[in-house]
């Protein structure tokens, strides 16, 4: 089951790309600057090279002012003002985008979380299947395992497997993993001699095959990682829903589980965190940079900067949220994600910054359990 810390993940992960989107756009911008004024080699009239590097320089002073928001007079010199401002249209056309677009895929990629948890279970019923083609061993008591076959007569599972057709387009692999993974591992060996495995027993191998074949490091983990470029993180949530499925299981029957208990809530919560990040304003950032050391904000590394346009974004936005919560949920993103002296680091600017908050009326809390700044 996704919870909110998860989606903080996810939304900080697309948060840090769209940072790096930023930067690359940035470059893109100075790239256009330079290459309007080198000089043109087609051209049959004589280019005066000194003046376009002076060109270039003012060109490029002029952009970086802008582009920090300072207050700069138009240049006198045309040409300068207009490659200045195809420069800085170059950079929010392709930011816009890149917004767009992440802001589109952070949804679905989250979405795609649930074709994982049934992939998951889908290749227990490829094992079982190549399985019951084996001739030479006995694999019986896999094959009619209680596990797999609950799984193998829930609906609901098959068809969306049926749907996928995932597995089918890689039979040779499955089939691969069969032969070296499945079958050469002790507890399975162990299992299929058994004269007659009792529900214990069942469960047990069921769960070793998930937690340390399937999920743990070896072959199957490493092609879903080549598959999912997020699947570090993905995998633990894949894990605990496969977890809670296994344990779900009574009378020959299992439920599979929902990626989350509402999802329309979560993708609420996904989309406002996301933009009201990326559109924090000016002033929330320059409070930021008030207390690091009169560092700029976008001097800052970029996971602790976007950590922290995260946490007071939400602070403003997300009434219903304590300011605690926001920053104890923050500082474990730290610990997990940032250097070892960030923790520290975020905790302090972000203690700090939320009382200043508090006492200027920019973070209002309401509910129960909550402090109401009026």
């Amino acid at each position: 089951m996704l919870n909110r810390r998860t989606l903080r993940i996810k939304i900080m992960q697309s948060l840090f790309a769209f940072g790096q989107c930023r930067e690359a756009n940035h470059l893109l911008a100075l790239d256009l600057i330079d290459e309007k004024f080198q000089p043109d080699l087609n051209s049959m009239e004589p280019q005066d090279k000194e003046l376009l590097r002076k060109q270039k320089k003012i060109a490029l002073q002029l952009f970086e002012r802008r582009f920090k928001g300072k207050e700069v007079t138009e240049s006198p010199d045309p040409r300068i003002e207009k490659v200045v401002t195809e420069a800085l249209d170059l950079f929010e056309k392709q930011v816009t985008k890149d917004q767009n677009f992440l802001s589109k895929s952070l949804v679905v990629e989250i979405e795609k979380l649930t074709g994982l948890y049934y992939n998951v279970l889908g290749l227990l019923l490829e094992f079982a299947e190549l399985a019951a083609a084996e001739k030479k061993v006995n694999h019986s008591h896999f094959v009619n395992h209680l596990w797999i076959t609950a799984l193998r007569t829930n609906k609901e599972l098959t068809t969306q497997l049926l749907k996928s057709g995932f597995w089918v387009q890689h039979r040779d692999t499955v089939r691969a993993w069969f032969r070296e993974v499945i079958k050469e591992n002790t507890n399975y060996q162990e299992f299929i001699a058994t004269k007659k495995p009792d529900e214990v027993h069942q469960r047990d191998l069921i769960k070793h095959i998930v937690r340390k074949l399937i999920l743990g490091a070896g072959p199957i983990n490493d092609f879903f990682e080549a598959e999912d470029i997020r699947w570090a993180e993905d995998r633990d949530i894949i894990r605990s829903l496969v977890d809670k499925t296994i344990k779900s299981f009574d009378t020959d029957q299992i439920t599979l589980q929902k990626l989350s208990l509402d999802w329309e809530d979560d993708k609420l919560f996904i989309s406002k965190l996301f933009k009201n990040t990326v559109d924090l304003e000016v002033q929330y950032k320059q409070l930021i940079a008030q207390n690091t050391k009169n560092w700029e904000v976008d001097r800052l590394p970029l996971t602790d900067r976007v950590i922290l346009e995260m946490a007071l974004a939400e602070m403003i936005h997300f009434p219903n949220i304590p300011v605690k919560v926001t920053i104890n949920e923050y500082i474990e993103l730290t610990k997990e994600y940032s250097t070892p002296k960030s923790r520290q680091f975020v905790n302090g600017i972000l203690d700090v910054i939320a009382k200043s908050m508090k006492d200027s009326g920019a973070i209002k809390k309401s509910g129960r359990g909550l402090i109401d700044n009026k």
